[in-house]
């Protein structure tokens, strides 16, 4: 489709405006299909096809919308030149990377010019039974606002990547995954994957009793007490439970 690529970089920033002084709204991760909308001088303002969301990308040679059948299914996931563990890169794949494998040998498989360990990887249309099955592999991931991935997460990716990785629509701000998520719960009848809502802050439960978020004064995704966490921001941030939705 004209004007239609795929990101073919592991990770890449997308900003609100079109310099690297601003702030970082989101990322791209390997495989994820965006279309152009306006060509400026060392940038590209663009639309992500997965989630409508509208920003700024660094002027870089994209490829075409390629046709992923395999997804990453590990925090990271090293790159290889050649089939062996000894021809390893500095380069890694993110979680929930899309990429399109032609070739296997051994225990790799190849896309584009890189192997990647096929253990790493699951079909496109796999899915979990419960959506944050492996959401604890983030534990102790940095915080990163507008980041997606294992360099750096926010509150809201941290939701939004397990839904992709589930072939589900999930809206990336929090504000609109709220909205979005309509069936609201008690705090008294909670159970695991309800979703957790404050103004600007979202956290997934776990367990009756525990949760999961990219938590900024943390700086780092982490496990807390459910009740602690909310008595300790309504506390710290002035801010109450807006509601809590079952996906």
């Amino acid at each position: 489709m004209k004007n239609s690529f795929s990101n073919n970089y592991p990770i890449i920033n997308l900003y609100k405006k079109n310099t690297s002084r601003s702030k970082i709204d989101t990322q791209l991760l390997y495989g994820e299909n965006f279309k152009v909308i306006k060509r400026l001088r060392g940038w590209k303002k663009i639309k992500i096809q997965r989630d409508g969301y509208i920003g700024y990308i660094k002027n870089k040679i994209f490829s075409k919308p390629i046709r992923t059948n395999f997804k990453v299914s590990v925090l990271k996931s090293r790159l290889f030149k050649k089939p062996s563990n000894k021809e390893k890169t500095k380069k890694f794949m993110p979680y929930q990377a899309r990429v399109k494998i032609y070739k296997k040998y051994g225990k790799f498989s190849k896309f584009d010019k890189y192997w990647i360990k096929t253990s790493h990887l699951k079909k496109n249309g796999f899915r979990k039974k419960h959506i944050f099955k492996d959401i604890e592999l983030f534990k102790n991931t940095k915080y990163l606002w507008g980041g997606k991935s294992y360099k750096g997460i926010d509150c809201s990716a941290l939701v939004q990547i397990f839904f992709n990785q589930n072939n589900k629509y999930c809206p990336r701000d929090s504000k609109d995954q709220e909205k979005y998520f309509k069936k609201k719960i008690k705090i008294e009848n909670i159970k695991k994957n309800d979703l957790i809502f404050w103004k600007g802050h979202v956290a997934i439960a776990i367990s009756k009793n525990k949760l999961i978020h990219a938590y900024g004064p943390m700086k780092k995704v982490v496990v807390m007490n459910i009740k602690k966490t909310i008595k300790r921001i309504e506390k710290t941030a002035n801010l109450k439970v807006v509601s809590i939705r079952r996906p």
